[in-house]
């Protein structure tokens, strides 16, 4: 009898696959897109209902022969790839690839997790492969194929070469710049809090000692403080007169645990808690999802499918999730009713289940031995993330004190207010605080109040007032980007770490102490594209185009249709920019390095093959030198300098300049000043330390940026 034949796309999920199905079934891996479309021409024939031309990459010609080979030895083909559209195009692209002249059955498989149970019951469970699903990622695909191959080299000839312009990823980059035009023009306003410390009568104890913010009047305004002269005038007032508790409202409030993860909150969550990109957090995932070996158990799947928009869980995840409280924490953790999140994601997707751990059980103490450090704090963190969302919640106690300040001249009761917070019960933050973004205020942090009744007399030690500045909005982190791209309806789950990491790749955007901040070319490309295609840099449009893209799945829209409404006036938007738009010539950015001929200064330009160094003398000079980033830190096997590079994988890593005499390099980020104990390269580490390479000396510095770039792009964003 021939084996079966199941093809996924990586060599892990094949290896876990085969573990579960044994016997009986041969395991390819077609690692990825067996065919796209070609990279040196458009590949979509617009006058031909935007027919593309797909072709085999050079690379996976190889592939594509032993896939067919491995067909006419199988008596059934199973196409087990992701369960979502790229996943279904995948599998299509392979039945188109493969199939030969045999006339065995060719099936797809879907399933969620790669556990025993949904390996088995998928596989008894088979279907054919959904063309709704396939179009609509096709229509994506062409339309990103248009936007970028047409718009690209209008870019070229009128700002220079290299540049690239994409449907999602330069409505994200509009969004950086509109943020930081808000802070550019943003005018601080000067304004004062007012704070007394008092004291309970007759009690003097450090104890009985609290503050409180001036509100306004007793039964009247709010008291705003503009400048200084308003503030003494008040503060003379507060100082002469009697104070007493006017009001104490005291209430039990109750705070809910966050859903389990979707692909947009893990995301954002990993940058927060863990500072992971969202590139480095899904291949991550992605290494959870497929398998790891974990001892005796072999290769595993720890996760669920992590590319989903659904909080939904399934009731079997959800009985043993309550069981484990249980049996962990006891019953008084455990709510009397299983929590049900709705969670509405604007374009939602795929109707998946939230991104769980497949086994509640697994705690992540379990296999922390079998994971790398990267693999664990992830995985504990989706763990941590699941098991809270279904304990009770935590109760606080919370105390609210209005204080009456009553002054003789001028006459007037001014209100000031003071609350305390007191944790009850602690509930599922006994296992996990959801992190917070850089521009989200903290809880107010307030001190134990004393004992305090309306009509008590409270004695005045000293009145504070601070002089404070209003602030601009912050610039967007991956986490705050993340959070607004989805709000916005821009992009999808699968999306967001492909635009993060192509907006910076085009030098459209700096990454400033974990912040976003537009370059100079991102603000020249944005104002080009606005001006020359506003639909296409249309925030609401985008959205909604999104929209459109997604009814394709459901069979609402025609997806030829769709490209051509959305291509025609983008025909003629281009047009117009082709023969109205004049070149724009970016301002060289001078550097202190000197000319090695004539002595004048040289400035960073960029080519076909990268940075270089070009004398400002050009063109009586023309002396050019390789562009490096200095580190500033020794080579520790010649000497030299240290000097930032990147590699064919599109990782940042430090090597010698004296390449290639001398070929030390390291991907840790190296620290300027030696070690203090044995002259060592120090290198920078996560926790704000450096540490010695050659003695492990350790010591506390400024900045400790990560060094390490983890990329993984998508298929579907490889045109912007």
């Amino acid at each position: 009898m021939k084996d079966k034949l199941v093809i996924v796309e990586s060599p892990a999920k094949a290896r876990t696959l085969g573990k579960i199905l044994g016997k009986g079934y041969n395991l390819k891996a077609s690692m990825g897109h067996i065919r796209d479309l070609p990279k040196s021409q458009i590949g979509v024939d617009a006058e031909n209902n935007f027919e593309p031309r797909y072709v085999i990459p050079t690379d996976k010609k190889k592939l594509v022969t032993e896939l067919k080979a491995a067909v006419a030895e199988a008596s059934a083909v199973f196409l087990a790839t992701d369960p979502d559209r790229e996943g279904e195009a995948i599998s299509w692209h392979l039945s188109e690839v493969i199939k030969g002249k045999t006339n065995i059955p060719y099936q797809r498989v879907v399933f969620h997790e790669i556990t025993e149970e949904a390996i088995k019951d998928a596989f008894k469970h088979p279907r054919d492969i959904d063309l709704d699903l396939v179009n609509a990622q096709q229509a994506r695909r062409i339309v990103d194929r248009l936007v970028g191959y047409k718009i690209s080299p209008l870019l070229w000839r009128k700002v220079k070469r290299g540049l690239s312009a994409g449907r999602v990823q330069s409505v994200a980059v509009r969004i950086i710049v509109d943020r930081e035009r808000e802070i550019l023009a943003f005018k601080p306003v000067e304004y004062w809090n007012m704070q007394a410390e008092l004291t309970k009568q007759p009690e003097t104890t450090k104890k009985a000692t609290f503050s409180a913010a001036l509100v306004g009047l007793i039964g009247g305004s709010k008291i705003e403080i503009h400048n200084e002269t308003e503030s003494t005038d008040l503060k003379t007032n507060l100082e002469k007169s009697e104070f007493g508790v006017h009001k104490v409202t005291t209430k039990k409030t109750n705070r809910t645990p966050a859903p389990p993860f979707i692909t947009s909150t893990l995301q954002q969550e990993a940058w927060r808690q863990l500072r992971y990109s969202a590139s480095r957090t899904m291949m991550l995932a992605q290494q959870l999802y497929e398998g790891l070996e974990i001892g005796s158990e072999g290769s595993v799947g720890l996760i669920t499918y992590m590319r989903t928009d659904s909080t939904h869980i399934a009731v079997s995840a959800l009985e043993e999730t309550r069981d484990f409280i249980k049996e962990k924490y006891g019953a008084v953790y455990m709510p009397e009713k299983v929590r049900v999140f709705t969670k509405t994601v604007k374009g939602a997707q795929e109707a998946h289940e939230a991104i769980r751990p497949t086994r509640i059980h697994r705690e992540p103490a379990e296999v922390r031995q079998y994971l790398n450090e990267a693999q664990f704090k992830l995985y504990d963190l989706i763990w941590k993330r699941m098991v809270a969302s279904q304990m009770a919640n935590a109760t606080y106690d919370n105390i609210s004190v209005d204080i009456e300040a009553k002054c003789q001249e001028p006459k007037n009761s001014y209100l000031l207010r003071t609350s305390s917070t007191k944790l009850d019960f602690p509930g599922y933050t006994t296992l996990y605080i959801e992190g917070r973004d850089e521009d989200e205020n903290e809880d107010e942090k307030s001190s134990p109040l004393p004992t305090l009744s309306k009509g008590d007399l409270l004695k005045l030690l000293k009145i504070i007032a601070e002089q404070r500045f209003t602030q601009p909005p912050s610039r967007y982190t991956e986490a705050t980007l993340i959070k607004v791209l989805e709000q916005k309806g821009i992009g999808r789950p699968s999306t967001y770490a492909p635009i993060i990491y192509t907006i910076q790749d085009r030098e459209y955007v700096t990454r400033t102490k974990g912040s976003f901040a537009p370059t100079e070319l991102g603000f020249v490309v944005n104002d080009l594209l606005i001006q020359s295609f506003p639909d296409l840099m249309d925030i609401e449009f985008t959205a909604k185009m999104e929209e459109e893209l997604d009814e394709i799945a459901s069979e609402k829209k025609d997806w030829v249709k769709v490209i051509r409404e959305y291509y025609l006036p983008l025909e003629k938007d281009l047009a117009k920019a082709n023969e109205n738009l004049e070149r724009i010539k970016l301002a060289d950015e001078l550097t202190d390095e000197k000319c090695p001929k004539c002595g004048k200064f040289m400035a960073i330009k960029s080519g076909r093959f990268g940075k270089f160094l070009a004398c400002t003398g050009y063109p009586e000079c023309k002396s050019t030198k390789p562009y490096q980033v200095k580190t500033g830190a020794k080579c520790p096997e010649c000497g030299k300098e240290l000097v930032q590079r990147i590699s064919k994988r599109k990782k940042r890593f430090y090597g010698c300049s004296g390449y290639p005499d001398c070929k030390f390099a390291t991907f840790m980020q190296p620290v300027p000043k030696p070690c203090p104990d044995c002259g060592g390269l120090m290198v920078a580490q996560r926790n704000k330390t450096a540490k010695c390479l050659k003695c492990s000396h350790t010591e506390k510095v400024e900045d400790s940026k990560t060094a390490s770039v983890d990329v993984k792009t998508e298929s579907e964003q490889s045109d912007e």
